[in-house]
């Protein structure tokens, strides 16, 4: 078994993890458990005695301390599912050994190219290696480059015990793509004190802030009739909601904003004459400005509704995750700690936002302080999706120099 990071992330995209929001089971598919399966079968040959598989699909694992000083307890996270967006089932990694520029053509379907003018962080990879899928699938490298990466590095040192280090746990996740993803973890048998998620996109960046999210799902109920007989009654549901739909602000949403822009955005619409449903996802860097979007929306229903007097609407506001520098800013070595890591890694530290969100999310606001370290991975969700194996050795290299960081400064 190799133990180099492009081989574990080669071994670990080929299996189809997808979650599926639609399952209301925890995880939402059991073949995500296989990932974990084979990830707890590594960890126990590496020595990690605790590594085990949850009935949740969390997976668990300890490296042990190698000092008697008091040292936090940190933790490692990344999580084990595609997203649901693009076909996670066949992926067939291929790899461009010494990326001498240009557009990437890909082999499954010659019509997806990876373009140097979108994807302008392809100028920064000259003679690196390149994995791609061959267009027919996603690549997985949302988030298997993040999992590929903290094995390497728990393997790494757990090989050179000469590094001293304090307690350093893993965990690995079910169902984030789809807003699980830590809806059933323990944290007191995880037992760290702060946690890095390793989930994000170009080599050197730290994010230490998210958007803050819910998810909206408006109902319409309206007058059903025998289109015969409907001059003057029928109230059709879904047209009203095909109306609330094309009311929506366009300089208000994702393919209209960036930076610290937030936005309103329509995910599904279904339903009949009788009654429709439209699930939307609101997303802002500010209580006050997701609370803003949250009423213009209701005032738009509320406004088309009233051309339809027979018809009435709900209107549910599901909170998913909040901006997570609220909290992280009362911990300002967790970044710091970081930043230097970054730094020894040979990196350039770029401090930023992220427009979405991580299990780092959610779980600072649960008590586990946790910022989101590089993943190196780029064009997430998409048959477009590609990484470099110099960029995950980088990662590999920040976690172990940040497990080195945490232990000096203890």
């Amino acid at each position: 078994m190799s133990d180099t990071v492009i081989d574990r992330f080669l071994r670990y995209v080929v299996i189809d993890t997808q979650s599926d929001p639609q399952s209301s089971s925890q995880p939402s598919t059991e073949k995500q458990k296989t990932l974990g399966a084979m990830l707890v079968d590594e960890l126990l040959q590496m020595g990690l005695e605790d590594a085990h598989l949850d009935e949740h699909g969390y997976v668990y694992a300890t490296v042990p301390a190698n000092v008697g000083k008091a040292v936090p307890t940190i933790c490692f996270c990344s999580h084990m599912d595609t997203a649901p967006d693009f076909s996670g089932t066949g992926v067939k990694p291929q790899v461009l050994r010494n990326y001498r520029g240009g557009d990437i053509v890909l082999t499954g379907d010659t019509q997806q190219v990876i373009r140097v003018s979108d994807h302008p962080a392809l100028s920064d990879q000259i003679g690196n290696d390149i994995i791609t899928t061959d267009g027919t699938t996603l690549l997985g490298a949302d988030d298997k480059a993040g999992v590929a990466e903290i094995m390497t590095a728990a393997k790494f040192l757990l090989d050179h015990p000469e590094i001293p280090r304090g307690t350093v746990k893993l965990l690995f996740t079910p169902d984030e793509e789809i807003g699980r993803g830590v809806d059933k973890v323990d944290l007191a048998k995880l037992g760290a004190q702060f946690a890095y998620t390793m989930d994000g996109e170009t080599a050197g960046h730290i994010e230490d802030e998210t958007f803050s999210a819910d998810g909206v799902q408006i109902t319409i109920v309206g007058v059903a009739m025998h289109p015969g007989f409907a001059k003057g009654r029928m109230e059709n549901a879904a047209k009203i909601a095909a109306s609330i739909v094309d009311r929506l602000p366009r300089d208000i949403a994702p393919e209209t904003t960036a930076g610290r822009d937030g936005f309103i955005h329509p995910t599904g619409i279904e339903g009949s004459m009788e009654k429709a449903t439209i699930s939307l996802i609101v997303r802002d860097f500010t209580e006050d400005g997701l609370a803003a979007k949250e009423a213009l929306l209701e005032s738009i229903v509320k406004d088309v509704l009233s051309g339809y007097p027979g018809s009435t609407y709900s209107f549910e506001v599901k909170q998913q995750y909040r901006n997570m520098k609220a909290i992280l800013d009362r911990h300002p070595d967790i970044v710091d700690n970081a930043i230097e890591a970054v730094r020894r890694a040979g990196l350039k530290p770029v401090r930023g936002s992220i427009r979405g969100g991580t299990d780092g999310s959610r779980l600072s606001f649960m008590g586990l302080p946790c910022p989101n370290i590089f993943a190196g991975g780029h064009a997430f969700h998409s048959p477009l999706e590609w990484i470099s194996r110099q960029d995950m050795e980088k990662a590999v290299q920040t976690i172990v120099e940040l497990v080195k960081v945490w232990e000096e400064r203890a």
